[in-house]
């Protein structure tokens, strides 16, 4: 075990947390703008394994996999959607929620900023980084098991499923042509958010690796949570009730295109 407890590490990691969070918060403030809070959702993550990792003492061979796996979903995925937000400006989801704050409630920016985005975001973001915070604690004897050899290849086929959908899209948008219509060639084919389902895949592959270490399986809350978001509440749902009505084709789409898990479309009529 570790020289620092667990409790230490992770009250250290929450003010880690806390103090980028707070400074992210004042930068909003002075943009305008807190769209760019979606880059720090994957740094911010990496930077709570790698905080974990200076920490740990005995650090062993799953510490090290789980740094480097979540480092390289991380940092390609938060400075990915930093170039999209400093090209495109601010989400109009995020403009959405900062405008129904102010006319509905009466908050400020200042106090919705606050509080319904990086507060929020900054524990959800803790209990969702779990597995890299956990699955770190403790030495473990021997290599790696079978849970993690299995987890590694989740991770892998997630940052992988994820990129090549991030990709196909930002090619398709890069066409004039494509203004208006439904991407639905390639990962878009078989559902309709590949880069949703890449992150629930690293999610639980992080999950399997830190599960064969002493704390890891009380980290099981960050890929049921993390699930839960991206298919019922922040991800699918908001993105899609976006998309359908700014895309004519888009409820079609929807019929014959699994909406999560990839499968074979749907034939017309079925």
């Amino acid at each position: 075990m570790s020289d620092v407890s667990a409790t230490e590490i992770l009250l250290v990691n929450a003010a880690v947390s806390a103090v980028c969070f707070f400074v992210l918060w004042l930068v909003s403030l002075r943009l305008q703008d807190v769209s760019f809070i979606d880059s720090w959702w994957a740094l911010g993550i990496v930077a709570l394994a790698l905080s974990t990792y200076l920490q740990v003492t005995d650090a062993g061979i799953h510490a090290l996999v789980l740094l480097v796996l979540c480092a390289a979903w991380g940092l390609r995925l938060g400075l990915y959607l930093l170039w999209r937000w400093s090209r495109h400006g601010v989400d109009a989801r995020y403009r959405a929620i900062m405008r129904s704050a102010e006319v509905r409630r009466g908050w400020s920016f200042a106090f919705t900023a606050g509080v319904q985005v990086f507060l929020l975001q900054g524990v959800l973001q803790f209990i969702i980084a779990l597995p890299v915070q956990l699955g770190q604690i403790g030495g473990v004897e021997g290599g790696l098991g079978l849970l993690s050899m299995l987890g590694i290849l989740i991770v892998l086929c997630g940052i992988t499923f994820e990129t090549v959908g991030d990709w196909q899209l930002v090619r398709f948008k890069s066409d004039p042509n494509n203004k208006g219509r439904v991407l639905d060639t390639g990962l878009w084919r078989y559902t309709r958010h590949p880069n949703y389902f890449g992150d629930a895949c690293v999610g639980w592959g992080l999950f399997l690796i830190a599960a064969e270490t002493p704390l890891g399986l009380w980290s099981l809350p960050a890929p049921l949570l993390l699930t839960f978001l991206l298919t019922r509440v922040s991800g699918v749902p908001l993105l899609e009730e976006q998309l359908e009505k700014t895309r004519p084709g888009y409820a079609d789409y929807v019929r014959r295109t699994p909406g999560f898990i990839p499968w074979f479309p749907r034939r017309s009529g079925e």
